[in-house]
């Protein structure tokens, strides 16, 4: 009986097992299903334009243009005359095989990059020979185009990614482009967009058929945003144009606001030249400059001393702490500071008497070496508290830290504190009287430019500043950033004085070359000293020039820092830039022709290339 129905049974137990597995693998289990669609479908990245950048008055700074890819399927390349394609692509041989090489590595059935940012001319070329070269085609994109060649380095520029980049996000795919520095690299993810993907159904021959299930599982593309810098384009180009021939930096915030106007780094370049099929050879070219630097950002990463604008914080400093006030007075009796082996040349006439007003105008390098000792010493003793004290006061300013802009790049610069001298002096080594360079602003103190215009802003609101920043909108109004508001730590019935003070520089004292018609500008000249070594040997170069001013003096619109490298001294090159520069952003044109042709015909190369000599120079406030 058992033999009866033993095979039938085991004959039906084996039918309902292979159909139960038929079910699974083709209704419940879609794995065989995706193999299967891997190779009948093909997937297409939709790129979107990248963004625009606009300054703040709508002007175009940044825009695109068409360019293509060469892409191939490895699977579907026929025997071809790589010569002749070479040559149409005007790439090497060897460079194209290695392309096709690396492409049949990552899969011979999905399209791979081969050769791109194709010009509209070229691939005209290729179009009416695409057909001689199956597997291969065109697919259109876009590279970055700039109207005006300015603001290089602030607006930074974009290459294709790297392994590092497709590590660090999986958005993207070899061949895919990324902003590199400046705001390309800042806001990115707002300039890219995001891509969509698009898929195609393949015969058995691996061609092309149509879409696949009706573009059911497309994915549609996000626009990118544009953006609207905080940069005014007119006051930038003059910038540049101002500081060609010469080295340095230029920084321009509007005080109420803390929105940048111009950010100026020269010697700079051409943003074109970091586009297109050339653009890795001339990123190489600007790299091996160590002597111009093109791609350092002289007005976020250089650092310098602040020299004497820097006395303006000491002043206000010195009136929070009640060691001085208004009319405290020193009388300048030999036209130097001397103590316990500091010797401070003073430019004042002897026997010349200064209050903290003219004290500034005159830039008494005595007046505020003593101020400066009051500062340090006001515990008596203990030094070490009045040096904390004095720095903290300038930490409330931004100096010695980073200010939060949005770039990529900057430097700390550096605010010495008594944990600093103990380790170099020795704890109980050193008096105010070792450390009196910083009364006017040399010593260890660095700053960058943008920290200088910063701390002149904040002097001009009397009292605080906000936070600086580059970006003043997006496209689809997806900005919530709030910058913030900063107060120092000086109360604001301190600071007219030295406003005063300011005001007469410009009036009266060492930067009357920056007088405007009409205009009340407050400022402060510096010349910093220079040094290198050469050979190991601590050598005094050439001083630096510079100057901060703000404008008008009630209500003000503009604060700058203006840098020139070894440009002898603040009346020189920087007072007349700067002047300049408040001119054309408040008056819209410049009326003082004469000033202007001296410094956009004035050139510091000849300072640049001659040897070093070691002599030293004195410096004069």
């Amino acid at each position: 009986m058992i033999r009866r129905f033993f095979l039938p049974a085991v004959t039906l137990l084996s039918a309902f097992i292979f159909v139960g597995r038929l079910i699974s693998l083709q209704l419940l289990n879609s794995s065989y299903k995706l193999l299967s669609d891997e190779n009948a479908v093909i997937e297409n990245s939709i790129h979107p334009e990248r963004g625009y950048i606009y300054d703040r008055n709508q002007k175009l700074l940044v825009s695109n243009q068409p360019v293509y890819d060469l892409m191939a399927i490895p699977e579907n390349i026929s025997a071809f005359d790589t010569l002749e394609l070479s040559k149409i692509l005007a790439v090497s041989k060897v460079e194209l095989k290695d392309k096709i090489k690396s492409a049949r590595t990552f899969s011979v059935k999905l399209p791979s990059f081969i050769v791109g940012k194709i010009s509209k001319e070229r691939n005209a070329i290729i179009q009416e020979k695409i057909w001689k070269y199956p597997g291969f085609f065109l697919q259109k994109s876009s590279v970055r185009n700039y109207p005006v060649s300015l603001a290089s380095n602030l607006l930074g520029y974009v290459s294709e990614v790297n392994k590092n980049d497709m590590k660090k996000d999986d958005y993207y795919r070899l061949g895919e482009l990324i902003g590199r520095q400046g705001i390309e690299e800042y806001y990115e993810h707002f300039l890219r967009g995001k891509k969509g993907k698009k898929f195609y159904q393949k015969d058995r021959f691996n061609r092309i058929i149509g879409s696949y299930e009706e573009g059911k599982y497309d994915v549609p593309v996000e626009g990118a945003q544009n953006l609207v810098l905080t940069i005014d384009k007119e006051l930038q180009k003059y910038g540049e144009e101002l500081l060609k021939n010469k080295m340095g930096g230029i920084v321009a915030i509007e005080p109420k606001t803390g929105e940048v106007l111009s950010l100026v780094s020269a010697p700079g370049y051409d943003p074109n030249m970091l586009v297109g099929r050339k653009r890795s050879k001339n990123f190489r070219k600007l790299a091996m400059d160590t002597l111009a630097k093109p791609l350092f950002d002289r007005g976020l990463q250089a650092q310098y001393a602040p020299g004497s604008p820097f006395k303006t914080l000491n002043a206000l400093i010195a009136l929070q702490e009640g060691v001085i006030d208004y009319e405290t007075a020193y009388l300048c009796q030999k036209g130097h500071f001397y103590a316990r082996g500091m010797f401070m040349e003073c430019h004042c006439r002897l026997g010349t008497k200064n209050n903290l007003s003219s004290g500034i105008y005159r830039s008494c390098n005595t007046y505020f070496a003593n101020i400066y000792r009051r500062i340090i010493d006001r515990a008596g003793e203990n030094v070490e508290e009045g040096m904390n004290i004095w720095n903290n006061h300038l930490k409330s300013f931004g100096l010695g830290n980073y200010l939060g802009y949005d770039l990529p790049v900057g430097k700390k610069g550096f605010i010495p504190d008594a944990d600093y001298y103990n380790y170099w002096y020795k704890k109980g080594g050193w008096k105010s009287a070792t450390v009196v360079s910083n009364a006017i602003g040399q010593g260890e103190l660095l700053t960058t430019p943008i920290q200088m215009a910063n701390f002149t802003a904040a002097i001009a609101n009397r009292g605080y500043f906000i936070q600086p920043h580059f970006l003043k909108s997006v496209s689809n109004d997806s900005l919530s950033k709030v910058y913030e508001k900063k107060e120092t730590s000086i109360d604001s019935i301190h600071f007219e004085t030295v406003i005063d003070g300011m005001h007469q520089v410009v009036e009266r004292g060492t930067a009357k070359v920056a007088k405007i018609k009409g205009i009340e500008v407050c400022g402060k000249t510096g010349t910093v000293e220079n040094f290198m070594k050469i050979n190991g040997v601590k050598t005094q170069l050439t001083d630096h020039s510079i100057f901060i001013a703000f404008a008008p003096k009630y209500d003000p619109k503009i604060a700058i820092a203006v840098y020139v490298e070894n440009g002898y001294w603040g009346g020189r090159w920087a007072a007349p830039i700067a002047s300049l520069m408040i001119e054309k952003y408040l008056n819209g044109s410049i009326k003082r022709k004469w000033l202007e042709d001296r410094m956009l015909n004035g050139s510091l190369l000849a300072e640049y290339e001659k040897p070093y000599s070691g002599e030293p120079f004195v410096i004069n406030e």
